[in-house]
């Protein structure tokens, strides 16, 4: 549903809800009026008056946020997903990747590139035989030159192929 909707629905019944408050502190009053001899010194005249002041906050406070979303919140229509299409790579384009780096990089620029693009970072330091941190560095420098990207994936990284 587009946020517009979401807030216009939320307006509307903000404005029911209103009706409704009304229509039920018209009552009470109503009850007040005949059931307190005190006058407005009476708990009950106390009482209304506070039901009345949160029940109208209320209601102001869910035709704001009805407003705010039916009137300023972008709706996510314009937001833009990108889907990466694994595709082969000719040699020329691997050769390209690996040529200026360095020997620990180009161990794991061609695993990546075998992987067709993506692998954990966890299978990286299984296979390479070097230490978590020894492969985040490494890692640090192949994103510093845009070859590779790291998406967490909930206790791991995926290290994909830019």
């Amino acid at each position: 549903m587009k946020n517009k909707h979401v807030g216009l629905l939320i307006l509307g019944m903000a404005i029911v809800f209103l009706f409704i408050v009304m229509s039920f502190n018209s009552a009470l009053e109503t009850i007040v009026r005949t059931s307190c001899t005190h006058g407005i010194s009476c708990p009950m005249e106390i009482t209304l008056k506070t039901q009345k002041a949160v029940s109208y906050s209320l209601i102001g406070i869910l035709i704001v946020v009805g407003g705010f979303i039916a009137f300023f919140m972008k709706s996510s229509e314009g937001v833009v997903h990108h889907h990466h299409h694994k595709k082969e790579m000719s040699k020329e384009d691997k050769s390209k990747k690996l040529e200026n780096l360095d020997e620990a990089e180009r161990t794991i620029m061609n695993i990546v590139l075998r992987e067709d693009g993506s692998v954990y970072q966890s299978d990286l330091i299984k296979e390479t035989k070097r230490s978590k941190v020894q492969v985040s560095r490494v890692l640090d420098k192949l994103e510093g030159k845009g070859l590779v990207e790291r998406k967490r994936r909930g206790m791991t990284n995926v290290i994909v192929l830019k």
